[in-house]
């Protein structure tokens, strides 16, 4: 094939591919939508937001794909409300806010960003781990305010060699696991199977995993199955020496026990990344010393952000490129 006709061909897709409506849910990376709109008709639904009835109404057979995140995917809702869609690339690894049953009922692909994501994720649950029991925000105020010119902070407890439970054993909780023994820390699990290949002690019920554990990392993703998986048994077994870390999902926990067994010592702290209904979260645990906040930033380095958005956007040219999807989900 000759120079000319592999730059027609070049050009030509991209015609089509710049004709092509895609919608974004909700502001997410700069980068991905500056890509995105180099590509394809880009429609951004929060520009709609007053009036979205009439948007759907208006614009429903010309959007093709949509690119959703944690915030907001693609509900059954929004899918009926479609009806030539045929790809959802979440720039997130987690589904929970796609309609995974739909799509499937519909033929519609699913793509997500598992991988790139996974070694932030790991790092800030370590992160978490080591700020919640070496107190390092709270010592970090101490000193900022003055306090330490009228006397010392106190102590704070060890994190290397503590043992850590990790519910779900994916990649991410694998990651976390490999962090946690460079700590010298012992690694036991829960998940819906034992997993091959590994010599961490599995637990097939949370509750005896969080009794044999003194910092207990949720890693798993959200399903109906795993939604509040940390309940007041789980929190009452881990204990009022216990750390509870969640990098995974806010539904993951049920937030009014948490926040009780926080206050009434009968769990010894929690680092938390998530949050069962963000940005809001329960005021009480502002005042909170034995437990760390951060506002959902698993995956928010530079870099990390930049590969996701690689990631959406390359399965995006190859779906209608008609080449294999490079993560698929369904």
């Amino acid at each position: 094939m000759s120079t000319q006709s592999v730059s027609v061909q070049s050009s030509n897709t991209n015609t089509i591919m710049n004709n092509i409506s895609v919608l974004m849910t909700c502001p997410m990376s700069e980068y991905l939508e500056q890509e995105l709109e180099t590509r394809f008709n880009v429609i951004k639904l929060w520009n709609h937001s007053s009036s979205k009835s009439d948007f759907f109404k208006n614009n429903s057979n010309f959007i093709k794909a949509v690119v959703g995140n944690t915030e907001l995917g693609a509900d059954a809702e929004m899918i009926d409300s479609l009806p030539n869609l045929e790809i959802v690339s979440s720039y997130s690894v987690g589904l929970d806010k796609i309609d995974l049953d739909k799509c499937k009922e519909k033929g519609i692909k699913v793509t997500n960003t598992p991988d790139v994501l996974t070694d932030d994720v790991a790092d800030l649950a370590i992160g978490l781990a080591l700020a919640v029991s070496r107190k390092i925000p709270v010592s970090d105020q101490f000193v900022r305010n003055g306090n330490w010119i009228r006397g010392d902070f106190g102590l704070a407890t060890k994190f290397s060699g503590k043992s850590v439970g990790i519910v779900g054993l994916g990649r991410i909780g694998s990651a976390i696991a490999k962090r946690a023994e460079a700590f010298n820390c012992p690694i036991s699990y829960h998940s819906r199977s034992k997993k091959p290949n590994t010599n961490y002690k599995y637990y097939s019920n949370i509750v005896d995993l969080a009794a044999n554990c003194q910092i207990l990392i949720v890693a798993c993703a959200l399903t109906e199955e795993t939604r509040h998986i940390v309940n007041r048994k789980v929190i009452d077994a881990l204990g009022p020496k216990g750390i509870l870390i969640n990098i995974g999902r806010g539904a993951h926990v049920d937030e009014p026990e948490l926040v009780s067994a926080l206050l009434e010592g009968r769990l010894g702290g929690a680092g938390l990344d998530v949050y069962e209904n963000e940005p809001e979260l329960p005021e009480e645990l502002f005042a909170l010393e034995n437990v760390v906040l951060v506002p959902h930033v698993g995956s928010d380095t530079e870099e990390t952000s930049k590969a996701m958005a690689d990631l959406v956007i390359s399965n995006l040219e190859a779906y209608f490129k008609g080449e294999l999807l490079l993560t698929p989900v369904m």
